[in-house]
Parts: structure tokens; sequence; C-alpha cells
């Protein structure tokens, strides 16, 4: 086990290594110039050309990004362009808040997603199935910011069950985290469908009936635990769907957390905020995996770790 995680660390490592590089050179590429962002519409040639001199951003790529690389791997993200703070100490006020909202979402699609596969599975070739299937199907194909937008309509605006926006309690907690977690639920309930029916048709299922053992007790503990690793497999892929669609789900709900911040980030060409947060939300997906591939074991003791 040791071994499989120093391992798997390592490669964690050269991946950052890849990510902020090729970050790196899809910013240095970006036609808008963070100079003039600073300087404003106005300011003169002269200025502009100052401010790029102050930044650094007159050097050559590799001179740049080999400045970028030695303050990283000390753990030095850098100052923000706008804002004269430490990335690092933005993304810190920034990261409980976006951390609140991913459990949340995960949370909510998990209790829709697996529940709705596994009626569906039982429920197999009717009404049910086909009404939950086409639920899960609509799920993934709904843009958030739409779901967002409804949700905020029907049960903020037209019930007043929930605040409109704004971030502090549970209240302003469900609906953002429900709008991040359709989509995976709608993911989740079709394999967890596919993986159940499966799993269904094995023989140590029907052995399991031939004993006698009732309905519930057989899907609960023998079906449920082998048909649920895929998904498991996912939860950590599924840290970086999270990172992609809090961008969108914190600017409608108002949530401050680094979705925020990197959105704000970019229409300023702030670009330390978007390597940083880039290089925070690749170290989450990693680490995503990573546990997902950890807790596997535990749940079928089948999987080797190698």
């Amino acid at each position: 086990m040791a071994a499989y995680i120093a391992r798997r660390l390592l490669q964690a490592v050269l991946i950052l290594i890849g990510v902020s590089f090729v970050t790196f050179v899809l910013l240095y590429l970006v036609p808008a110039d963070p100079a003039r962002q600073i300087a404003g519409r106005s300011a003169t040639a002269e200025t502009v050309a100052n401010i790029r001199a102050q930044l650094g951003l007159d050097q050559p790529f590799y001179v740049q990004y080999g400045r970028y690389f030695m303050n990283m791997i000390q753990g030095d993200l850098g100052r923000s362009y706008l804002q004269k703070t430490e990335v690092a100490a933005l993304i810190a006020a920034r990261l409980p808040a976006t951390l609140q909202l991913m459990a949340g979402a995960l949370f909510f699609e998990l209790l829709l997603g697996l529940t709705t596969g596994i009626l569906a599975a039982l429920k197999r070739g009717t009404a049910i199935d086909n009404a939950l299937m086409v639920g899960s199907f609509i799920g993934v194909s709904a843009p958030q910011f739409v779901v967002g937008i409804l949700l905020l309509y029907v049960f903020a605006v037209q019930l007043g069950w929930f605040p409109i926006g704004g971030y502090g309690t549970l209240a302003h907690l469900v609906l953002p985290a429900i709008t991040l977690g359709i989509l995976g639920a709608g993911w989740y309930s079709r394999m967890m469908r596919s993986s159940m029916l499966d799993v269904l048709r094995q023989d140590y299922i029907r052995t399991a009936r031939a004993k006698g053992l009732d309905r519930a007790r057989v899907v609960v503990r023998h079906a449920l635990p082998n048909a649920i690793l895929p998904v498991i497999a996912m939860i950590g892929i599924d840290i970086g769907l999270f990172m992609s669609g809090i961008v969108v789900v914190e600017s409608v709900f108002g949530w401050p957390g680094i979705g925020q911040l990197a959105w704000q980030a970019i229409q300023r060409v702030d670009i330390p905020i978007i390597m940083g947060v880039t290089l925070v939300s690749a170290v989450a997906i990693v680490l995503g995996n990573l546990l997902a591939d950890l807790i596997a074991p535990f749940i079928d003791p089948r999987i080797k770790l190698r």
C-alpha cells in the first residue's frame, strides 16, 4: 500500500508539472495583454511597456516559465496582478466555500443517482424505469446555468423556501449543491442501473435468493457492494467536472468560492490567479482519483493495488 501511494504521488507531481506547463503555454499565447488591463484604456504605450517590464512579461517564454516553476515548487503561486495579493492567500480564503459546495453536490448526486439507478434496475422495463432514465438523460443534458436559474425561480422566488443567493447557512447551500449535483446524478443513475442489472444476473445472486434471503437483503448485502464499484471509480473523475461546473454555479448563486475567483481573473487576464486555480483544481482531481482507488479494495477485497 505504501509503495503504491508513493508511486501515485510521484505520478501526481509529474502530472502537476505538465498541467502547469500546458496552462502557462496557453496563457502565454492568449492575445489579451495583462499590462493593458492593469494600465487601463487611456494609458500610453510607454506606461503599458513599463508595467509589462515590472511584471516580467517582456521576457522570453522560457524565462517567464522558469521563474514561475522555481517559485511554484517552493509553494509560491505569485501575486495577483490587480489585487496585489498573494494568490495562495486568495485561494485559501475562497477554498472552504468551494469545498463545502463540492461536498454538498457529492451528497446530492450520490443520493439521487444511486437511488434512481437502483430503483430503475429493480423495475426494469416498467414505466418507472423509463421515466427515471428520461429524467437522468435530461439531468445530463441540461446546462447548469439553466438548471440553477430554474431552481432559483421556483424554490427561491416563487415558493420562498431558500434564499436567492449568498453564503453562510445550510439553506444557502441546498440550491447550488443540487444544481451542481444534478449532472453527476444523471450519469450515476444510468451507470448504477447498468451495473446493478449486470450483478443481479450473477450466479451468487441466484444462490442467495435460493437460500431464501429476502429481496432487500440480497440487494443491499450482495448486489450493491459489487454494483457500486464503477461509481466509486467515477467519483475521482467527477471532481474535475465539479471544478468546471463550479465556475458557472458560483456565478449564478453568488457563491464566494474559487470558481468565482477564477471567472473574475479570466475577465481581467489575471494570469497568476488563473494558474493558481488551475493547479489547485488539478491537485483536487489527482487526490480524488487516488482516494477512489484506495477505497475500492475495502469494498471489494478481490481488488489489489499494484
